[in-house]
């Protein structure tokens, strides 16, 4: 980090050493890498070689010039980096303590100069390269949880019960927008969110606060803005299936559509946000279905749970099953290989655990813990994910519980637009 010099803080750390990765620092005698051939490349070329730059290699080439370290302020740039740049299917992870998500932040204390920030810090996993990174939250206020990721925006919810206040945080660039706050009061609603570059839809979901004292799940409240002018600001409204019980807090959005598990007995809940309408889906196998979760992947839904059905000699086993276009249908699309689910569930011990699914990677995390494991779809292979070299150092207080990371899918991005047209909405 001292070797960039560079006047503000870097949103990566690069501490960590990839293991197998190997430095050679001899000099090029490949004629192809002829320093008089590269040096004399036009600009706009070597742009659009650095927008297919992943994130961490981008921070990284902004310490050889000033008008490479300018590109994250450069417009043109932007605009080529949105049109061109690769999406990265990558995972954010943070710590929690409680299943309610209260993120155990590595300082707390405000230094007696009356700052209500609080260093929070969070882990980038690549999948592809199995790089663990790390960034930082510090400019999110305290008392927030992030509940949900789009379009590379965290979105983080107030956890104190009432109206909730929504923070939109882009960490690698450290740009923050906060919306008005929901109309409704509640305690730990669902959310879900959904962002392109020309606009943001959130929905905020159960936990209505009845009373001081209770809580019960009975409506929706939807926000909308894009850049054609149109908004609804908490104004579009509906009410929740009878009796549904939303305990994961999570939504997952998949062609216009949010779903949610439901739960007691298990079934799958779906919000078509161009009709305003709930309805539920049956989920398969529901009687034996433990520790269900719902992730997207490739343009799917997919249901991840563990099934039990020891009275009719059926062995246990991880199951994945995707939703097909009819909407109600589903078909088993994978089963974990049954000597990996015995290390599974002994490593699970009945603790349960959290599917997250981006592009064609499914990471499922093990409550309590810090270990979880990664399904490739295109590759049909499992392998553990290696262990966040982070953890041991963010400095935060566990009170002698065991750390649990909670995941997000999370794609980095340079540039989020939104930001933008949410700023001249709300200024």
């Amino acid at each position: 980090m001292d070797a960039f010099n560079t006047s503000m803080p870097l949103p990566f750390s690069y501490t960590f050493t990839i293991t197998g990765s190997s430095c050679n620092t001899s000099t090029h005698t490949n004629p192809w890498m002829d320093v008089r051939i590269w040096s004399k490349l036009p600009e706009r070329l070597l742009d659009r070689v650095i927008a297919f730059l992943p994130p961490p290699a981008f921070f990284r080439a902004r310490s050889v010039c000033k008008r490479w370290y300018g590109l994250l302020y450069c417009s043109s740039f932007l605009e080529l980096y949105m049109q061109i740049s690769p999406s990265h299917h990558w995972f954010l992870f943070l710590k929690h303590r409680t299943l309610k998500s209260y993120i155990c932040r590595a300082n707390t204390s405000s230094g007696g100069n009356g700052d209500n920030r609080t260093n929070c810090e969070g882990y980038l996993f690549d999948p592809c390269d199995a790089a663990w990174y790390r960034l930082s939250f510090n400019l999110v206020p305290s008392g927030f949880y992030p509940a949900s990721s789009s379009g590379g925006l965290v979105c983080w919810v107030s956890d104190e019960a009432g109206a909730k206040n929504l923070i939109l945080f882009n960490p690698l660039v450290d740009s923050l927008i906060q919306l008005p706050p929901t109309l409704r009061p509640r305690l730990f609603p669902s959310i879900g969110l959904t962002v392109s570059p020309t606009s943001v839809d959130v929905t905020v979901a159960g936990d209505d606060l009845i009373s001081p004292y209770a809580v019960k799940n009975l409506s929706t409240e939807s926000f909308h803005i894009d850049a054609g002018g149109f908004y609804s600001i908490w104004g579009t409204t509906s009410s929740l299936p009878r009796l549904c019980s939303l305990e994961s807090g999570r939504m997952v959005h998949v062609d216009g559509k949010f779903y949610c598990m439901n739960y007691n007995p298990f079934s799958v809940l779906a919000y078509d946000m161009a009709a305003n309408k709930w309805f539920k889906i049956q989920a398969p196998m529901r009687r034996f279905l433990r520790s269900p979760g719902l992730v997207e992947s490739r343009g799917k839904l997919i249901l991840v749970a563990a099934v039990e059905k020891s009275k009719l000699n059926v062995p246990k086993s991880l199951r994945l099953w995707g939703l097909q276009d009819c909407g109600t249908t589903w078909v088993e699309i994978e089963r974990m290989p049954l000597q990996l689910y015995m290390q599974f569930a002994e490593v699970e011990g009945r603790n349960g655990f959290d599917p997250v699914g981006h592009g064609e990677f499914i990471v499922i995390m093990i409550r309590g813990s810090d270990k979880g494991l990664l399904f490739d779809i295109c590759r049909k292979r499992w392998r553990w994910i290696p262990a966040c070299p982070y953890l041991g150092s963010s400095g935060c207080a566990n009170n002698g519980e065991d750390a649990e990371l909670r995941g997000l899918a999370y794609e980095p991005r340079l540039a989020t637009p939104v930001i933008g047209l949410l700023s001249c909405f709300t200024g």
